[in-house]
């Protein structure tokens, strides 16, 4: 899955994997040393807040932009056209 220029690793999928990184390991690693301190339920809001942003950012730059139709749209576009 190379991009028109044959790049597998391009900004775009270099910032998803930063995301997914951080979103997952680094809330984890993070939960894990608040919970060693003391601290459990401070690392509980710091990973259920950074897991919730990383899939409200997927969500919001690569899910969000994409205009997903059905057969039936495509269906009447297509009857729309014929029309004219």
């Amino acid at each position: 899955m190379a991009d028109s220029d044959g790049r597998l690793l391009t900004r775009d999928n270099l910032l998803l994997i930063l995301i997914l990184f951080v979103g997952i390991a680094g809330t984890g690693i993070v939960r894990r040393l608040l919970g060693e301190l003391g601290y459990n339920g401070i690392g509980r809001v710091v990973f259920v807040i950074g897991y919730g942003g990383m899939i409200f950012a997927l969500w919001y730059g690569w899910i969000r932009p994409l205009d997903i139709t059905g057969p039936a749209e495509r269906e009447r576009s297509d009857g729309e056209r014929t029309e004219r």
